[in-house]
């Protein structure tokens, strides 16, 4: 190829003196371009203590993985300079300004496929990019712990703290979230109080103070509870609300299930001569809200709720708390809050229902927590979608390997990190926005 093709490549590669593109090869049966690459300069500065006009002590032969040109396969070669200095006395490699040192790809390949595996599966962004996923988990490693060591946790005051499961079994890693910010801070593997130990530490390394965690959104926990009360000492706790409707969603369905299961006598008694099917729309319409109920749903709700069953309690008991909780929102009266919510607490503990009574014992034990969810707007929702998103990302990719690719694929996309490079498939933007820009 003539002079103006490597001059072309050099432009299109962005690089400048001492390097140019001294040779390119395309072979379009194997779908590959390669650029060969050379550094015209004799003498160069030390790159390990900056020493200036020091000779090469040899040169080694290295390659890249690049972008695509058009639809071939691009790869750089170059013979990277080795300086002798005679100021520190080392021999060190000339760092390259395409890629960073000990990596293969280079730094635009790297930032297309982070942009990419925040999207998709690890595995399918390896496919599309040709390469393997353990080499994209190498690089989501360094370049998540690179970004979070410049991430600032200075203004965090409010945080969400819950657990998700890594795989079947006892594996679980906790997460904490920012929840003014919606942002991922903190994740580690283990539920118990140590985890929100490491988190303070974390903080800390940030430039967050644990003493200026005012508020924490969490369930029942009580490894969580232990830990909040040990290294977040400022920090009230609120329970939140969702996850307490949802125990009391699933003390209704333990009654159901038991009651289906000890007493079908007593069901078959009263359901008479109606359809069998009825106790199918029965279990969907006790968790469902009224609102949602189908027309069979509704007849068996109407069927139920004139029926001597003990399922018809639970559901009367749910449908209550649910009404406490309403009635907080609405009002926003600690004082009258607290008396419902205890109102509600006797009627279970009398209630006649086990699974009630042991929720009751529960919600005493953190009433004021209970309460403060209650009136509080904050909820770990934010958590509990975030946490769904893993759950599908990692079913997407057939799984995580290990914990520690469980993490970094959860700070890559759920932490907002500032200093992660950014996709170099972006649109350039047009001459008037830039002008535009440098204006303001």
């Amino acid at each position: 190829m003539g002079i103006e093709i490597e001059s072309l490549f050099t432009s299109a590669l962005g690089l400048s003196a001492p390097w140019r593109v001294e040779k390119v090869n395309l072979d379009t049966a194997s779908r590959r371009i390669d650029f060969d690459l050379t550094c015209d300069a004799k003498r160069l500065a030390c790159p390990a203590c900056g020493f200036a006009d020091q000779g090469i002590h040899d040169r080694q032969k290295r390659q890249w993985r690049h972008l695509d040109f058009f639809q071939y396969e691009a790869w750089l070669h170059a013979e990277v300079p080795r300086i002798a200095c005679s100021g520190c006395g080392k021999t060190t490699q000339m760092p390259v300004p395409w890629a960073r040192e000990g990596s293969g790809f280079t730094a635009l390949f790297e930032a297309l496929a982070l942009s990419l595996c925040r999207e998709l599966p690890v595995r399918q962004a390896a496919a599309l990019l040709r390469c393997t996923d353990k080499q994209l988990w190498r690089r989501i490693e360094h370049y998540v712990q690179a970004a979070r060591k410049l991430d600032d946790m200075s203004a965090v005051r409010v945080i969400g703290i819950d657990e998700t499961s890594l795989r079947k079994g006892q594996n679980y890693i906790t997460v904490v979230h920012d929840l003014e910010k919606k942002r991922l801070l903190f994740a580690c593997e283990g539920k118990d109080h140590q985890t929100v130990v490491n988190f303070a530490k974390d903080l800390q390394a940030h430039g967050g103070k644990p003493e200026q965690i005012a508020h924490v959104c969490q369930d029942m926990s009580a490894a969580f509870a232990k830990g909040v009360s040990q290294a977040l000492p400022n920090a009230q706790i609120s329970y939140d609300r969702f996850h307490v409707v949802a125990m009391a969603n699933e003390a209704m369905d333990e009654v159901r299930r038991e009651e289906t299961r000890t007493q079908p006598q007593s069901i078959k008694a009263a359901l008479g001569d109606n359809d069998r099917k009825l106790l199918k729309s029965l279990a969907w319409g006790m968790r469902r809200n009224p609102d949602g109920w189908s027309v069979k749903q509704t007849n068996a709700m109407h069927w139920l709720q004139h029926s001597t069953l003990k399922s018809a309690r639970a559901w009367r008991l749910k449908m209550a708390l649910r009404t406490v909780y309403a009635n907080a929102v609405k009002h926003n009266n600690e004082s009258r809050a607290k008396s419902e919510l205890k109102a509600w607490l006797s009627w279970a503990t009398r209630c006649r229902l086990e699974p009630f009574k042991k929720l009751a014992s529960t919600l005493k034990q953190r009433l004021d927590g209970v309460v403060r969810g209650m009136l509080d707007n904050r909820s770990n929702a934010y958590v509990e979608a975030m946490n769904g998103l893993l759950q599908q990302a990692k079913r997407a990719a057939r799984g995580f390997r290990t914990a520690t690719n469980f993490i970094a694929i959860a700070y890559l996309r759920m932490s907002k990190l500032k200093h992660l490079p950014s996709n170099p498939l972006e649109p350039a933007l047009p001459k008037y926005s830039v002008l535009i820009h440098r204006c303001l």
